[in-house]
């Protein structure tokens, strides 16, 4: 395709992709509202913005913050602490807090997130991995379409099976993401199999992009990063772990110390970012989604395979498109940075990442660092070269982004 008509096309992608922008304000409008109950509930005043110093003991906004987050996910308990610098520091807090030497944990759609991977012990030689601490590791395989498969599942829980660990995005893998009523369904099947076992969903990427969060269709606990999602575009650190009260407070005992817990931890000056982030999130996050829908047929129409289709339901924030080379790969990441608000004139490489296993290439010209709801792309470089496109806090800015990025991929010889 000559590039003069890429500008055509786009036009006529936007047009065609009306009635799914339509579907995803719908699905933000009633976000939204659940958010505004929360705030509404929390009885949120001013002084609650105002951040806390020192042990951050009786931390009022921080309290109402997390009672705002039990309640848009639908859990019993939230911790949502600054402190938490990452979803895999989230969820490595969460393991641990529930984990003890002898039990099992056991991941059921392949292997996890590659960051997660020397967490568990699974890969790499890292000080105090769980394998460190005799807590043993076991993983069923999807099927060849990417789907779960159930057999295996019922096979592979023991009594010593601990956390079933359930990732919702598709990370860095071509599958499909895990819907909410797929989920549900899943944890029923767990739960009735084996009840004494802790449901535990990686929820990065996922938030509010349903009407529903995990912990609020069964599962035991759910854990993910202020700098995506939840996090509106403005947290400028931060995690969160909601779920039942009891395995909230487990994992607080390892985000401190025994018998510390949840009662300390400043807010200091971003506790108004945090309230806000939340509170503009749906917006953010439909924002961002509408980004993706855009992405996904143009690369469509321009003859690559994209995942998901533009019409496909969606339940997190990711656009995976098949690239198919290694240079291709390059350009689209290159074309995203050059049209970013921040560090445009950087060129991204392909180069080791801590936690990674293959080489990463990344683009993220983002006001906070590696915001993944800004818009980002990135991909291990792997076969089949696909990447991975996430974020944007606006149609408008994931839309000349995409376009840089193709003009890019069809330079390439």
């Amino acid at each position: 395709m000559q590039l003069n008509m890429l500008d055509k096309l786009a036009n006529e992608v936007e047009l065609e992709v009306q009635s799914v922008y339509r579907d995803i304000e719908s699905m933000a409008m009633i976000n939204h509202q659940r958010i505004l109950e929360g705030f509404h509930l929390a009885r949120t005043s001013d002084y609650h913005l105002r951040g806390t110093t020192g042990y951050g003991y009786n931390d009022a906004g921080r309290e109402a913050l997390e009672q705002i987050y039990a309640h848009v996910f639908g859990a019993e308990a939230a911790l949502v602490r600054g402190q938490i610098v990452s979803g895999t520091h989230a969820i490595a807090i969460a393991l641990f807090g529930i984990l003890r030497p002898g039990d099992e944990l056991l991941a059921i759609q392949g292997a996890p997130y590659d960051t997660l991977e020397e967490i568990i012990g699974k890969r790499g030689n890292a000080s105090g991995s769980l394998k460190d601490f005799g807590i043993s590791y076991q993983q069923v395989e999807l099927t060849p379409e990417g789907m779960l498969a159930w057999d295996e599942i019922k096979k592979a829980l023991k009594p010593n099976t601990k956390v079933v660990l359930v990732q919702r995005s598709r990370g860095y893998a071509w599958r499909p993401s895990l819907t909410m009523q797929e989920l549900e369904k899943l944890i029923g099947y767990i739960k009735k199999l084996a009840p004494h076992v802790c449901v535990f969903v990686d929820n990065c990427y996922g938030e509010l992009v349903e009407t529903l969060e995990p912990t609020a269709v069964g599962a035991d606990l759910s854990a993910g990063s202020l700098m995506k999602n939840p996090g509106g575009g403005l947290a400028p650190t931060g995690g969160y772990i909601v779920g039942r009260k009891d395995l909230v407070e487990a994992a607080s005992h390892r985000w401190t110390a025994p018998g510390i817990g949840a009662e300390v931890g400043p807010s200091l000056d971003h506790q108004r970012l945090l309230f806000q982030g939340i509170f503009l999130a749906p917006h953010i996050v439909a924002e961002a989604l509408k980004g993706a829908v855009f992405a996904s047929r143009l690369f469509e129409r321009l003859g690559f395979k994209v995942s998901p289709t533009f019409d496909e339901p969606r339940s997190d924030i990711i656009q995976a498109i098949a690239l198919e080379t290694p240079e291709r790969l390059v350009a689209f990441c290159k074309g995203i940075q050059a049209a970013s608000p921040v560090d445009a004139h950087a060129l991204p490489e392909p180069d080791y990442m801590p936690g990674y296993e293959d080489d990463v290439i990344m683009a993220a010209g983002t006001f906070i660092q590696g915001a993944s709801l800004e818009l980002t792309a990135d991909a291990p470089l792997r076969k089949p070269y696909a990447v991975y496109l996430q974020g944007g806090l606006s149609k408008e800015y994931v839309r000349i982004g995409v376009i840089n990025a193709a003009k890019n991929v069809l330079q390439v010889k």
